[in-house]
């Protein structure tokens, strides 16, 4: 999967990782993906709400040998 961009918030805390996720998603264009690696684990569930109630779509989430969640997200 190709991102436009790569969003590093490991080791930053709720709400943080939706904060910088939103500021760079909007620099994206319609349909660009952005990949987030965080490790606070509300981050789950918090990118996946998120990403329905603006719009866009959580492509996929997994977590790395390292405990890194990693997040793929296509902007609306």
């Amino acid at each position: 999967m190709e991102s436009k961009k790569v969003l590093d918030a490991k080791g930053l805390a709720c709400p943080m990782p939706i904060v910088k996720t939103k500021k760079e998603i909007n620099e994206l264009k319609s349909g660009e993906i952005l990949e987030i690696h965080a490790t606070d684990k509300g981050a789950k569930n918090d990118l996946a709400a998120w990403s329905k109630s603006s719009g866009h779509e959580l492509i996929k989430h997994e977590v790395d040998d390292d405990n890194i969640l990693k997040f793929w997200i296509r902007k609306g």
